[in-house]
């Protein structure tokens, strides 16, 4: 699937480029290997792109983020705010600031030699895989890597860089989840806190009828506004990928 991902974007990277090539030549003989021509290139674009959703969900820092993001409005109690599109655009702006330096990396060993003809297309996709791969392992734990291996039968693998993209990407979303329920479960607590100090009140009133949730929401709010949450919030998902 990486793979397939990889490949949509040295196509979209090239197709400009590769303008004047006949369009009928179904593979054309260059000094670096078999290039294919522009027509086919579309054909391969097109097909790929239906895999790029899940590409992207699978090998980046997008399902941490809206994992997050989602504990998040569940634990204030906002049913519907933010809604499910401002969530995802965050989650989205995110994930690219958080990939930038994994994006600059494979723009300039992979996709850009891969324009200029230093690079074929196996080659570059190899050298694109690289960093994105880096990138997962950087974020995945050992105890995932062992148990994957140990679900396939590979008893070959005795470090994480010989782990192939079969092993490594559901490794790595499975780090993920762990990482955003534990990130989840901190942020879980002080509106907890709130909930049950608001149910007490209520309870040692007597107002039983009163739902404890309409009058803890204002409450769980304004803290979060005084804390600067969104900013804090951010910030750490932003700098858990550094560590």
């Amino acid at each position: 699937m990486i793979r397939a991902a990889a490949m949509v974007v040295l196509l979209t990277a090239t197709s400009m480029a590769s303008a004047q090539q006949e369009p009928l030549a179904l593979a054309i003989e260059t000094t670096q290997g078999q290039s294919y021509s522009l027509s086919i290139q579309i054909l391969v674009l097109m097909t790929l792109l239906t895999l790029l959703p899940a590409a992207v969900l699978s090998t980046s820092a997008f399902v941490r983020i809206i994992i997050v993001l989602s504990i998040l409005r569940q634990a204030l109690g906002t049913a519907q705010t933010p809604p499910n599109q401002v969530l995802l655009g965050i989650a989205l702006f995110m994930t690219f600031f958080v990939m930038s330096p994994v994006i600059s990396d494979i723009h300039e060993n992979a996709a850009a030699p891969y324009m200029d003809g230093s690079l074929n297309a196996e080659q570059a996709l190899e050298a694109g895989i690289r960093p994105l791969r880096q990138f997962m392992l950087d974020q995945t734990r050992e105890s995932d890597l062992d148990l994957f291996a140990s679900i396939s039968g590979r008893t070959d693998i005795e470090t994480a860089e010989q782990a192939p993209l079969s092993i490594v990407i559901p490794s790595f979303m499975v780090s993920e989840l762990k990482t955003a329920f534990q990130i989840g479960f901190l942020i879980f607590i002080p509106f907890l806190i709130i909930d049950l100090v608001v149910s007490s009140v209520l309870m040692s009133m007597g107002m039983m009828m009163l739902s404890p949730m309409l009058i803890s929401l204002p409450f769980k709010i304004m803290l979060f506004v005084m804390v600067d949450g969104w900013a804090l919030l951010l910030g750490t998902l932003a700098s858990s990928f550094y560590t």
